[in-house]
Order: structure tokens, then C-alpha cells, then sequence
């Protein structure tokens, strides 16, 4: 069953002009010589990353079913049997010996799980080009294209040389665009083709026109490899000759030269390797062969403007956006460059539409951008935040579908997390550890004090109830009940009673991937688990009630769900991370991870209206924590202070996110090394700052800052249905319009704390002003 999204919730016009082009365009005045300066394109399933070069262009290539290994069971057979022990021990108080007896027996098999890999190159090598003037390379984000341009030679035998990539959604392949011109008149292109790869992979020529990369996957940690997998490129020219040599194209005399891309694996589902990558690219060159360049690029382009135009962002433009970006970047936090903060948001949603799609894989810790055969991190889905901050901005960005294939994930984690349910936990219901892969793996990986944790599959399903609030789409919710009512059936079978004050908890697990003691991690309770056990157990109350069924299971919920250990305050003012007051002496006091303020943010358990003792405490445990940490926990701190309305600290934390030790030239998260989630936590921040829908109430610029004083969003989403256009001056709240695809009366309330209650019927647009009855 899949999970699918409806085509559409609701689009009007759009009540504000279109930024202009350069304001969404990234650009340069130089070549890439590293792979964080080159510029991604991608289509949801193909992604190439695009170097700009002048004598040689490369274009590393990836298909979103490439990983290491096969189908594989990571169930520890010796789990089980210690469990009980584990937990005796974690009673005990005694954490350290828990940790060796769960390092030893119930981690998974292997411990480490599969990467994520690249297909390989496309290498295009140039004759000529001694001198060179007027180079730019940049990434349009409104088309999707990346474009390379620049001009040899000088006076009447210049000649000016354009290159254009982008990854068509619509025909599945990469295109590559190359034109030479002198003057008015065509010139000549005259370059060689090829493709290599580190894979088990052999090229060659097939008749004279196509290049074929062909080889098969390698194993990992002991799993074999299983995967087939394919790259095609056929090129077409205009004049000239292009002739095969078995091992490269060779182009001479043309004046344009298209190149076509495919590639495909014979991977078809995660038990399931029998696909025939041969046969799928044959049938995509065809079709897409038959259809002329500007076709091409005019489906590609309104596919892809369907997503992107969704939202616009205004926050006002300097000189300073006329720089190079990786100059602006160096830059940021000089405070003289708003349009940057705006392209940064836009080019987080452009990674989105870029790396997931319905009918792809969903996002992984490099979207879908890699170039090695074992990425830091194997580049999996690390389901202790990295996952989930990938899409973030789904849903308040307009963007809902892209999240059908971490959806389909889900789902297919709810099948392969049953089995290490049973064998590890003797459970019913579905679980899922701290990370997974192409395989739903779902066994603890890496060590107990990072894998020992039982929550992921509680924080997955909070997006399915996400969806269903922003869009109220009680069909999506039929089908996805099913899926967190056997995730909450899991923990009532394997909850435990806390002896001091009768609270039930999850035992062992970990605080997300924080020691509490030197080299300790092990534990029974941490905060962070019990808030998403409460948002799942919330979940499904409401969501057998909005269906109508299961009554009893829900008092059963409600019953568990009273008992889960509270978020506490400790003796510093900070929000406890575990049962025990241990902050204080915890051995790493500025750590990356913040799990404890998981109910801050994105959960809305620790309000500042509506709990304001819990948010002062989750505000000291921010400043205990510090502002600096790697990529995406920036990311994580921006939406945090921009939940505690504060405008001016939100703004601090997105100085230390652009900056050139957090974001590579190429505008790509550093966590370091590069890890997209920072970038997408950076696009929700923004997004949070100027919009928040949590607590049954809309909040209309909840942390504008003083660098923005003018400036308009539209298309923005909020929970109950509706779409937001803002616009404001001088730091005030001018004008609000109110779209709803459903009924209902909504709280506005302003930035001064004004509260207007507004009836919306569907499908009217509503304007409101502050201070309007």
C-alpha cells in the first residue's frame, strides 16, 4: 500500500510579482576545483553535480538505488535472551556494565549498515581554450539549469562556448546542452566523451553516437552485493562529425551538441533486486531521444516551476547580493546581505524538489548528491534527527508531496521493523533504530551508545499526523493509522515501570548521541523519548477518534500515555535530558544534539504561551549548549529560538549557519563534511521565523528580525489548511491573506501578542490587517 498525497491542496495566483531571475540564482566567476564548489541538479532519482570546467568538464553522476550490498536480516539472535538482564542492570543504576552487555549481545548483525554510492563520471575534454574572458557559471533555482559560459579568444575570433544541465523530471534523464558561437554566426565544438567510474564497471561504445557504463554493485560489512546497474549517454550534434573510438565520442566541427543521460539499477523494492537497468534506460533514451532540446527543457522547466513557484520570499536587496556567492557567503555576517538569507531558504527548497519525488527514494544525509563509494555517515537515513530535518520544510513550504517517498520508507520500515520487533524486543508492533538504508534495515547499528535507541519509528510517524494537520486529508489518514497504531503497539509491550515514581519508560535507550557520563550513554527514560511517546500516543487518540474506531486501544493509549515520565527542571533552570539531574556533569557540555528540546521544537509540547516555566527552561538548556555546533545542529538551534520568539537570537544562529566554516561555497551544509539536512533545518527555520501554526493558533511574524524591517512571503503553509502571504514594513506586520482549503475559525495572532479569532471557508482568499476586528 502505498501512502499517497493528493496532486494538489490548493493553488491560486500568486498576489506578489516573482523575484527577478538573479535574485534566485547562484553564480560565480571561476570553475569548481572541489565537489562542494560544484552545482547540483537533480530530478528526484538522477543527480549530477556539475564542476563548470574549461579544458575539462566533469558531471558526477548519481541514481537514487545505488547503495552497497542487498537485501540482508540484521536481527541479532542473542538479542532477546539479554534483554531482561540489560534492563535489570539499567535498574541497578548500573549504566556502564548495561552498555557492555548490550555491546555485546543485541547489537545488529553486521553493526554497520549499507552506503549510499555514485554511478560514476562523464568526463568532457576540450581542445582550444587558451585564453579565457567573461566566464559565469551559475544555478538558476527557478529553472533548475546550470549554466557554464565564457568566451576564448578575443576581437573578431572570439568565440563565446555555453553549457546548460539540468535533470529533467519529466523524461528521467540528465541533459547536457553545449553551443559555440562567433558573433551572430555558429562556431565549433570540438571535445572528446567519456565515462568512468570506481565501481566494478566497464565503458564503451555502442554504434557511434552513445556511451554505456555498465557494472554491478559491491558488498559491505559482509552483505554481497546484489545490484545490476546501468549509465547510458547519447549525443546528437548539429554540423560536424562525431564518431565512436570503443572507448569515447569524439565531437569535431559541430556547432551544438546535446548529450542525453540515463541510468537506472536493477533494484525494484527492498527485498527485491530483479529489475532490468538495461531495458529501462533503452526505453528512456528512446522516448526522450524523440523529442527536440527546447522540448525538453520547457517540460522540465514548468515541472519544475509547478513545486518551486509555490513560495516566494522578499527580504529586501543590497549590492552585496551583485557578488559572487561564495563571496556573500564569507560575507553574511557583516548584516548588509537579506536577498542571501532569502536565496539560501529558495535553495533549500530547490534541494528538496531536487532529491525527492513521488516514485524516488526519499532524501538521504547527502539528498541525492555523492561522489564516493563509502560517504561519511555511508550517507544512509539516520533517524535520530538527520532524516527527519530533510524534510522539515515539506509541509510549511508547500511542498507536502515530496514527502511521499519518506512516506513509502515509513511504511516499508513498519514491514521489515515487525521482524526486529519480535526477535529483539519479543514484541508486537514495528521498531526501528537510529538509522536505516535502501534495505530498511531497522537493527541498533555503529555501538549501544549511539544505536540503543527504540524511538526512531515514534518520530517517523509524527510526520504522517503532520501531513494530516496541515492538510486534513482524512483519506491519507486511513491509510496512515494503521502504521503509527502498530509503532505505539510496540511500546506498550515494551515500556517498563520507572520504580520511583511509577512512570513507565523505554529501557535501554540512549539521549541521541549524547553521553551522560565519560563514554556512557545507556539508559533507561531519557526525556526525549517520553515526548515522542506522548506525540504518539497523541496521534493515534485523535486519529482513531477522527476514523471512529478503536476505542479501547485508545484508553489504553491514554492510560500509557499519563504515566510517561514529564520533561522536568533541573537545578541550573535547564530541561533535564534524562531522569537523573545530570546536565550539570555530563562530559560534553556543548554537544551537537539537543534531544531533550525535541518537545520545543518540532514538537509543541513546550509552548511560551502555554507552558512558559518549560520553554525558560528549554532556553537555559540552549544557552548551557551554546550557538556554534556542526551544520544541521545550527539548523535544529535556528528553529528552536525561533519557537522561543526571539528575533534577534534566530538571527545569530543563521550568521553562524552562513558562514564559510557551516556552508560550502556551493551553498551545501557543513557539518562538516557535507550533510544536506543543515540545509533544509536552515530553510525551515526561516520559514518558522516568519510563520508558526503549532497550538491551535497561527502566529504571523513570531521572529522577525531587525535585519529584515521590509520584505513579503507568500505561499507559505500552516496547520488546519491554509496557505499565508505576508507582507510587512518597518518591521510591522502590513497585510495578511488567508487562503483554506477547509472550513474553520483560526486564532491569528501578531507579533505583539494581538489574538484575532478569523472564520475561513474553503477556497476563499481572506485578507487580514492588525488591529481589524
Amino acid at each position: 500500500m502505498k501512502l499517497r498525497l493528493p496532486a494538489l491542496l490548493l493553488f491560486l495566483p500568486l498576489p506578489f510579482t516573482l523575484p527577478a531571475a538573479e535574485s534566485l540564482t547562484l553564480h560565480y566567476d571561476r570553475p569548481a576545483t572541489e565537489w562542494v564548489e560544484a552545482l547540483p541538479v537533480g530530478n528526484g532519482r538522477l543527480g549530477a553535480m556539475v564542476f563548470g570546467g574549461i579544458h575539462q568538464e566533469r558531471l558526477q553522476l548519481n541514481e537514487d538505488t545505488l547503495w552497497g550490498g542487498g537485501p540482508y536480516d540484521p536481527a541479532n539472535p542473542e538479542a532477546l535472551a539479554t534483554l531482561p538482564e540489560v534492563r535489570a542492570l539499567l535498574a541497578a543504576g548500573d549504566q556502564t556494565a548495561a552498555q557492555d552487555l548490550v555491546n555485546a549481545k543485541m547489537m545488529a548483525r553486521p553493526r554497520s549498515q549499507m552506503p549510499y554510492q555514485t554511478v560514476g563520471d562523464l568526463m568532457l575534454t576540450f581542445s582550444g581554450a587558451d585564453t579565457v574572458s567573461h566566464y559565469r557559471r551559475e544555478l538558476n533555482l527557478d529553472t533548475a539549469v546550470a549554466t557554464t559560459s565564457y568566451t576564448t579568444g578575443t576581437g573578431p575570433w572570439a568565440m563565446s562556448y555555453t553549457r546548460e544541465v539540468f535533470a529533467s523530471p519529466v523524461d528521467q534523464v540528465i541533459v547536457v546542452r553545449l553551443t559555440a558561437r562567433r558573433g551572430d554566426r555558429p562556431a565549433q565544438l570540438n571535445f572528446t566523451i567519456g565515462l568512468q567510474s570506481p565501481q566494478h564497471a566497464t565503458s564503451r561504445t555502442v554504434g557511434a553516437d552513445t556511451l554505456v557504463l555498465q557494472g554491478r554493485n559491491g558488498g559491505s560489512a559482509g552483505i554481497a552485493g546484489a545490484l545490476t546497474f546501468q549509465a547510458q549517454a547519447k549525443v546528437t550534434i548539429e554540423g560536424g562529425d562525431l564518431r565512436a573510438d570503443g572507448q569515447q565520442l569524439h565531437i569535431s566541427g559541430a556547432h551544438t551538441a546535446t548529450i542525453l543521460i540515463a541510468a537506472a539499477t536493477s533494484f525494484r523494492h527492498y527485498d527485491d533486486v530483479s529489475g532490468d537497468p538495461v531495458a529501462a534506460n533503452d526505453a528512456t533514451l528512446v522516448a526522450a531521444s524523440g523529442k527536440s532540446y527546447d522540448d525538453l527543457l520547457a517540460a522540465h522547466t514548468a515541472e519544475h516551476q509547478r513545486l518551486f513557484r509555490r513560495v516566494t520570499l522578499d527580504l529586501g536587496r543590497t549590492p552585496a547580493a551583485d557578488r559572487p556567492t561564495d563571496e556573500r557567503v564569507r560575507r553574511f555576517a557583516d548584516g548588509n546581505d537579506p536577498a542571501l538569507a532569502a536565496l539560501y531558504f529558495q535553495y533549500g527548497r530547490y534541494l528538496l524538489i531536487s532529491s525527492s519525488r513521488p516514485g524516488s527514494q526519499p532524501a538521504n544525509l547527502q539528498g541525492i548528491w555523492n561522489d564516493s563509494l563509502n560517504p561519511p555517515w555511508q550517507s544512509k537515513y539516520t533517524l535520530n534527527i538527520n532524516a527527519e530535518m530533510n524534510y522539515w520544510p515539506a509541509e510549511i513550504t508547500n511542498l507536502a508531496e515530496l514527502s511521499e517517498p519518506f512516506f513509502d520508507m515509513i511504511r516499508d520500515l513498519s514491514e521489515t521493523g515487525s521482524k526486529m520487533a519480535q526477535d529483539t524486543y519479543g514484541a508486537s508492533g514495528w521498531v526501528v533504530h537510529h538509522n536505516t538504508d535502501i534495505w530498511r534495515a531497522t537493527g541498533p547499528i555503529d555501538g549501544a551508545q549511539w544505536g540503543m535507541w527504540p524511538t526512531g519509528g515514534a518520530w517517523l510517524c509524527q510526520h504522517l499526523w503532520e501531513h494530516y494537520q496541515f492538510s486534513g486529508d482524512r483519506d491519507f489518514l486511513a491509510q496512515a493509522y494503521p502504521i503509527m497504531k502498530e509503532a505505539a503497539q510496540f511500546f506498550l509491550d515494551t515500556l517498563v515501570t520507572e520504580p520511583t515514581h511509577d512512570w513507565l519508560v523505554t529501557s535501554p535507550s540512549v539521549s541521541p548521541e549524547n553521553p551522560h557520563h565519560d563514554g556512557v550513554a545507556i539508559v533507561a527514560g531519557p526525556t526525549m523519548d517520553a515526548q515522542l511517546l506522548r506525540d504518539l500516543f497523541t496521534a493515534c487518540i485523535e486519529s482513531a477518534g477522527i476514523l471512529g474506531e478503536d476505542a479501547h486501544f485508545s484508553a489504553r493509549l491514554a492510560a500509557a500515555r499519563a504515566r510517561l515520565a514529564p520533561s522536568q527542571i533541573g537545578a541550573q533552570g535547564q530541561l533535564q535530558e534524562w531522569l537523573e539531574d545530570w546536565d550539570a556533569a555530563a562530559p560534553e557540555p556543548h554537544h551537537r544534539h539537543v534531544s531533550h528540546l525535541y518537545g520545543l521544537f518540532p514538537s509543541d509540547q513546550i509552548d511560551v504561551i502555554t507552558t512558559p516555566a518549560l520553554a525558560a527552561a528549554a532556553r537555559r538548556s540552549l544557552e548551557l549548549r551554546g550557538d556554534d555546533a556542526t551544520g544541521w545542529a545550527i539548523g535544529w538551534r535556528l528553529n528552536l529560538w525561533a519557537r522561543l520568539h526571539e528575533p534577534e537570537h534566530a538571527m545569530g544562529i543563521l550568521k553562524l549557519l552562513l558562514r564559510p566554516e557551516r556552508t560550502y561555497p556551493n551553498l551545501f551544509d557543513a557539518h562538516p563534511p557535507f550533510q544536506i539536512d543543515g540545509n533544509f533545518g536552515g530553510t525551515a527555520g526561516i520559514a518558522e521565523m516568519l510563520l508558526q501554526s503549532h497550538g491551535g493558533r497561527i502566529q504571523l511574524l513570531p521572529a522577525l528580525p531587525a535585519a529584515w524591517p521590509t520584505g513579503s512571503v507568500s505561499g507559505l503553509r500552516a496547520r488546519g489548511g491554509l496557505t499565508v502571504d505576508l507582507t510587512w514594513r518597518d518591521g510591522q506586520l502590513t497585510t495578511a491573506w488567508f487562503t483554506a482549503n477547509q472550513d474553520g475559525l483560526f486564532p491569528i495572532r501578531t507579533a505583539d501578542g494581538h489574538v484575532t479569532e478569523v472564520t475561513l471557508r474553503a477556497g476563499e482568499r481572506t485578507a487580514f490587517k492588525p488591529g481589524q476586528p
